[in-house]
């Protein structure tokens, strides 16, 4: 007979952390928020204890010797989660500077373990020692003291009725030796890293006992409103045998007339499309037809519009959609942008509206809206974001602007064709002493298709599909110049 110990996780009240955690905080844990400076310890650990506190779920916070109590709370209480009826009631902020810099750490733990018997706390927090440990270790003195206060504080932590937490500084390589990080129930490591004027914090779940976290690095932001957390999209293994007891997927309009002839009978549902094509082709001209199209269905559309700001986009055929809330805009004016965090607001937006159908537009330009860091690992980051989206069941429509050269037949410039299930391409040639736009279908994943290459024009109507230039050769490797 097994009696199975149930342990309660608490919600942080970080938006995305819980996800990160496997759920949240596992009660009474011993936890170490450590990293770098300036990467957000100690508001994380204040989010998460104004988020937990009450009456009868008070919190101990120990200010060690870091900075000032006062001077601390000052910029705290900028955050919109801090609660001034908390202070005093259920949160107590203890100094512990004096003692430490006594050098006397039997009286620091005395102190805390008295302080930890009197308010009784459900949540303790000791921020931050590390700065004395570099002290004490450049002038070579009471470093065994100090050890041993270390390892004694985290094993005093963990045997109270409490959930605790440590806060510290602290480098990669001292994780190895450090007494704390082997008494740690759960690890979080926050980093910032510069990347080309480009600055990018991330968070990472080293070690959470008892639960399964989400591995790897995370992005996060921190705002008026504290911390949010976007956690990394993780791809799951695709059920093949439900998608083929499915069957073939329904089929959805573009909103062209005659596309859907030319993709055999519309786009199936669940598919990503990639229309490419050179500046002024007509790119954003489609992606505004196949939104267009879905609200006229009935199916609310979002769009992560990267080339154009808001005003200009709803200076389009999108205003009146936007207006009456078919279809939903993606902010995408923020710099350093993570694709974690797109991702993010495209699906709280989707999950929102219901939405069945998502337009990015461009690629191109998303790309140069995303922080160094990101951009570098861009086909696997796009990759990640593309499975994500079909998974919910979203069809999804994403533009890329190709150069023109007319002698080669490239369908992405940082070939990531691959992730499409359908292309379309949208080129120029010159017929007759005149610039003429072309249309083609080059796959749709699973399905026939029409081969043809056809003319097309743009009117206050939209896109117009034109007759088809079977009678000519050469149009798509060269740069030709015939007369009809």
């Amino acid at each position: 007979m097994s009696n199975k110990v149930t342990i309660r996780r608490l919600p942080t009240g970080v938006p995305g952390l819980d996800d990160l955690l496997g759920g949240g905080l596992p009660e009474f844990s011993f936890n170490l928020i450590a990293g770098t400076p300036g990467s957000g310890k100690t508001t994380l650990a204040h989010q998460m204890m104004f988020s937990l506190a009450a009456p009868d779920y008070r919190a101990l916070f120990f200010t060690v010797l870091g900075e000032p109590t006062l001077k601390m709370l000052r910029y705290q209480q900028q955050f919109s989660f801090f609660d001034h009826s908390k202070m005093n009631q259920s949160i107590r902020f203890v100094n512990l500077a004096t003692e430490l810099l006594e050098g006397n750490f039997d009286r620091v733990l005395a102190r805390i373990a008295a302080e930890v018997k009197e308010f009784e706390p459900s949540l303790v927090f000791v921020d931050s020692f590390r700065s004395l440990v570099q002290s004490v270790r450049s002038e070579e003195q009471n470093v065994p003291d100090l050890q041993r206060f270390v390892q004694q504080l985290g094993m005093q932590m963990t045997s109270w009725q409490a959930t605790t937490f440590m806060i510290g500084e602290y480098l990669g390589p001292e994780s190895e030796s450090s007494p704390v990080f082997t008494v740690a129930d759960g690890i979080l490591w926050l980093s910032q890293n510069m990347r080309r004027n480009s600055m990018v914090r991330k968070m990472q779940v080293v070690k959470m006992r008892g639960q399964a976290q989400a591995p790897g690095l995370h992005t996060f932001r921190i705002s008026d409103a504290g911390l949010q957390v976007f956690p990394r999209a993780i791809i799951e293994p695709a059920d093949v045998v439900g998608q083929l007891a499915a069957g073939s997927p329904e089929r959805i309009s573009m909103g062209v007339a005659g596309l859907d002839e030319m993709l055999g009978g519309g786009l199936p549902a669940g598919y990503s499309l990639l229309a490419v094509g050179p500046s002024g082709s007509g790119k954003t001209i489609l992606a505004t037809s196949f939104l267009a199209e879905g609200a006229r269905r009935g199916e609310a559309g979002v769009i992560a519009a990267f080339e154009k700001s808001p005003s200009q986009l709803l200076n389009t055929r999108l205003h009146a959609l936007v207006n009456t809330g078919q279809v939903g805009v993606i902010n995408t004016r923020s710099l350093d942008l993570s694709i974690d965090e797109i991702l993010h607001d495209m699906i709280e937006m989707i999950d929102r509206m219901q939405a069945k159908r998502v337009v990015i537009d461009s690629l191109s330009g998303f790309e140069l809206a995303l922080a160094p860091e990101f951009s570098e690992d861009f086909r696997g980051s796009l990759y990640r974001m593309v499975a994500e989206l079909t998974s919910k069941g979203v069809s999804i429509l994403m533009t890329s602007e190709l150069e023109d050269r007319y002698t080669d037949l490239r369908f992405s410039p940082f070939g990531s064709a691959f992730l499409a299930d359908a292309i379309l391409v949208q080129r120029y040639v010159e017929i007759g002493g005149q610039f003429k736009r072309i249309f083609s279908v080059v796959k749709v994943r699973g399905s026939d298709h029409s081969k043809d290459i056809r003319l097309f024009d743009i009117n206050n109507d939209g896109i117009v599909i034109g007759e088809c230039l079977s009678d000519y050769s050469g149009l798509m490797t060269g740069y030709p110049r015939t007369n009809p």
